[in-house]
């Protein structure tokens, strides 16, 4: 099991927790210490398995997953702790570890009782990494709730504003999508088994071997699909993540929007589309307007909000309604961009609850109305905030120009007239996005000074300077190299799009 470079991603923020406890809250420099040791490792170890599976596939290696490992959990019900990644996976895992690594330097005077909020991160984190790794049902559905548990104390504890209310609601809703999820994923359990074998948690084992009954097909896609898509964020089950965003604590915030929210995408990708096709081709238009209405709504909700931490949340609903929007697409392009739109949006929205967090912390207030001339007070932050604002509103040479035409691109493929005039009012979101990121930055860092205590604020310390670098260079690097993305997923999409394609015969 050990030998398994997979099975890493969650024995290290394990460790991590271990040698958290072995800390006192009064041990800044030890706690800093095993942070700072164990995140580096994470992301050497995402890094170099992204060059390793890049090589493979460029060696010709064509397995739809690799570095797969399979170990008998639970025999009566087949449970295995089965893993393995496709380049989607590859991906993610790397979007996690960079924002874990950033929000451990974001989270660097933390305050109170910094052992205690670093132990529920390294569990929020080892939720997150097991989930993309498994290809067993249970074991990912096991994981998903391991990366939700501690968001209750973490927001409730340590974060702002109504964190008991935001706390309780974001937990309430999020479980009630489980309570859907695992309807869902026990349907498919139960008919998964071929003709005269046992039934099987495995996703590859399913998709391969198995034939669910397109009239189960339906009941099975929409719980599965509206179990993740709450996690998404998707309309009208997206209430939860705006309180929550505004009351988390920084690195929460980053971890929350960044890459838990993905989770949602990446769970209707790999189990609602894939392992259900006949669904998928029959009952996408609805869920496409579900998400057109969250692209649309989210944008629009942003340009009247004058908190920062609201604006950037209803602003991750439009994004994140993107992702799905696209992957109901059913076409390659088309998803190809929401993969590209998960790993942008989950890097810019991270820099961007940074930077927030970073500017709370100097002026106590979030409130834009408050704020103005940053830019000559804070020069470094503010240039990071124009960069954030720039790539959401998909400025070229940054990774939303990329994610956003590769999506509109995919959509517009399809040529009856439902799909195109959604599609053109997604696009709609475009401009809105432009209206109200022009008017933050305009009113929080141009202008006259609205309080003279800002003036004797700092700029970035050291420790805000390496997150905000890290974050703002692979943004940069989205935007101006994609290529090397496209080739580490290409081959993720064939066995969805041939099941697809095979169920609409």
């Amino acid at each position: 099991m050990f030998a398994n470079i997979l099975i890493w991603f969650v024995i290290i923020p394990i460790l991590m927790m271990a040698g958290l406890g072995l800390c006192s809250n009064k041990g800044m420099d030890a706690i800093r210490t095993v942070m700072v040791v164990g995140s580096t490792a994470l992301l050497a170890l995402a890094i170099w398995l992204c060059v390793d599976f890049l090589g493979l596939r460029a060696a010709g290696v064509t397995d739809e997953m690799l570095h797969t490992g399979s170990w008998i959990w639970y025999a009566p019900l087949n449970i295995h702790l089965a893993v393995g990644v496709d380049g989607i996976s590859v991906l993610m895992l790397l979007l996690s570890a960079i924002i874990v690594f950033a929000g451990t330097f974001a989270s660097w005077k933390i305050n109170p009782l910094p052992k205690n909020f670093f132990l529920w991160y390294c569990l929020l984190s080892t939720g997150v990494f097991g989930f993309f790794i498994s290809i067993d049902m249970f074991t990912m559905f096991m994981f998903y709730e391991v990366a939700l548990i501690p968001m209750y104390l973490l927001i409730g504890f340590w974060g702002t504003g109504r964190k008991e209310y935001s706390a309780m609601k974001l937990t309430l809703m999020l479980m009630g999508g489980s309570a859907f999820l695992m309807l869902g994923l026990l349907g498919i359990y139960w008919h998964s088994a071929p003709q005269g074998g046992e039934p099987t948690w495995n996703i590859l084992e399913i998709a391969h071997n198995s034939a669910i009954d397109p009239s189960w097909q339906n009941l099975l896609f929409c719980f599965t699909f509206v179990g993740f898509g709450v996690l998404g964020a998707m309309f009208p089950f997206h209430t939860w993540s705006p309180d929550g965003h505004a009351c988390a604590p920084t690195a929460v915030s980053m971890l929350h929007a960044g890459v838990l929210m993905k989770l949602g995408g990446y769970g209707c990708f790999r189990i609602a589309i894939y392992l259900l096709p006949a669904a998928a081709n029959e009952l996408a238009w609805i869920f496409i307007i579900l998400t057109g209405i969250s692209i649309v709504y989210g944008a629009f909700s942003a340009c009247v909000q004058t908190d920062l931490k609201y604006i950037n949340a209803y602003s991750s609903v439009s994004h994140c309604g993107m992702v799905l929007f696209a992957l109901l697409m059913l076409n390659q392009t088309a998803m190809t961009g929401g993969i590209l739109q998960m790993l942008s949006h989950g890097l810019m929205t991270a820099l961007f609850f940074a930077l927030i967090g970073m500017i709370y912390g100097r002026t106590h207030t979030r409130d834009i109305r408050q704020m103005g001339g940053l830019m000559r007070i804070m020069p470094y932050l503010g240039v990071c905030y124009m960069i954030a604002g720039f790539a959401s509103l998909g400025l070229p040479g940054l990774s939303g120009f990329v994610a956003e035409m590769t999506i509109f691109f995919g959509s517009f493929q399809d040529a009856d007239t439902f799909h195109r005039i959604f599609v053109i009012c997604a696009c709609s979101a475009i401009v809105t996005t432009a209206v109200y990121i022009l008017r933050v930055v305009g009113k929080l860092l141009l202008g006259p000074v609205q309080d003279e205590h800002h003036l004797q604020l700092t700029d970035a310390t050291w420790w805000e300077r390496l997150a905000t670098v890290t974050l703002i260079l692979c943004i940069a690097g989205i935007g101006c190299f994609p290529n090397w993305i496209n080739e580490a997923i290409q081959h993720s999409f064939v066995p969805i799009i041939n099941a697809i394609q095979n169920s609409a015969v």
